[in-house]
């Protein structure tokens, strides 16, 4: 794969996770890693200096906060300090470049053996056929048998049945955001983690698609997008920080629909060793999420958007426009994203 770009934020110097990925790369060429700093962290990140830099051709682009605020971004101007949404700028960068695809992932995750690059037009995959009232799916339970829900799924979800998949033998489908899943500490909610909290491994099934109508919540962590769908990878700045992430994928997957695409869940393809978090700090953090996800969602269901590729950035926009109505968000965030609009509409090269 040609023009891969790898983003991800840290306040760290590279760590065994990070080394671990750029050492997997070695045998790729044409790809560039943007790492995103912030007000506290490291003013260098060297990853040249390991085994693998002497067979990749890979360029490691460390953005200090300094060199943020000095880019041509007008984004990078206003968005919060110490705040993941920084993230945003990542992103900017790679789009500006001209990178053919993203992944996404954070400092904390590491490539298991399976880990892959991966093609926006995905063969032998499971699917989860449309559904016309929309409904919550728990993706983990095609992936285990035991009680694991992804952050974001309403509580109330936790028990309900997934609908049957069927296989798609080797049909194509296109699939231009794809989630791959995450083992030892998956992406769960703090009530999970408080409750059930242990090291926990997938199972490694076929890879699911999720047509439109399906709703499930996905990640930052081990993420693949291509170009149709690089507007939304806009992270909200105006929210908890536990859902910012999780609220970015609702308006991600309402946007996909109009394009006639959904999203594909893979196994896992990578293992992260978690930083350390306070659960009680996570779980408040959640509240948010817990009593208004459903709410959410019955707001972009019910939003009239416009089809086809050309429309994916007015209908981003007609979803935050009607979030900050409801007051999921406040008047601020709509100033961000046109900032985040504008410089997508200078730098994006389809």
């Amino acid at each position: 794969m040609n023009n891969l770009a790898i983003v991800l934020t840290t306040i760290q110097p590279p760590t065994d996770s990070v080394v671990q990925l750029y050492t997997r790369l070695k045998d790729f060429s044409d790809i560039s890693f943007y790492v995103i700093g912030d007000k506290k962290g490291p003013s260098e990140y060297n990853l040249e200096s390991h085994e693998c830099s002497r067979h990749a051709r890979i360029k490691v682009d460390f953005k200090a906060l300094n060199e943020q605020l000095e880019s041509p971004f007008e984004l990078a101007q206003k968005l919060p300090l110490g705040h993941y949404s920084r993230k945003n700028l990542g992103y900017l960068y790679a789009v500006s470049q001209g990178a053919k695809c993203i992944y996404e992932t954070d400092d904390d995750n590491a490539p298991l053996e399976f880990w892959q690059t991966r093609n926006e037009h995905v063969n032998n995959v499971h699917i989860v056929d449309s559904n016309k009232d929309h409904r919550w799916i728990n993706i983990y339970r095609y992936f285990s048998k035991e009680t694991i829900w992804p952050r974001g799924l309403p509580l109330d979800e936790i028990h309900t049945p997934v609908p049957r998949i069927r296989c798609n033998g080797s049909t194509e489908v296109w699939s231009p955001i794809q989630q791959g899943l995450v083992n030892n500490s998956p992406d769960v909610d703090a009530i999970w983690r408080l409750v059930m909290g242990r090291p926990f491994d997938f199972e490694n099934n076929q890879s699911v698609y999720l047509t439109p109508g399906n709703w499930c919540p996905f990640n930052t962590q081990s993420t693949w997008w291509w170009p149709v769908a690089y507007p939304l990878l806009y992270i909200p700045s105006y929210c908890s920080f536990r859902m910012c992430d999780i609220w970015k994928s609702f308006v991600a997957q309402r946007c996909l629909w109009e394009v006639d695409a959904g999203i594909t869940f893979h196994a896992p393809e990578v293992v992260q060793e978690r930083n350390v978090h306070n659960l009680m700090h996570d779980f408040r953090n959640e509240i948010p999420g817990y009593e208004r996800n459903d709410e959410i969602i019955l707001i972009l269901d019910n939003l009239k958007l416009k089809s086809g590729s050309a429309h994916i950035i007015g209908n981003l926009q007609r979803c935050y426009e009607a979030l900050v109505k409801a007051k999921i968000f406040p008047e601020d965030e709509l100033n961000l994203l046109k900032l985040w609009l504008d410089d997508i509409e200078n730098y994006i090269r389809y």
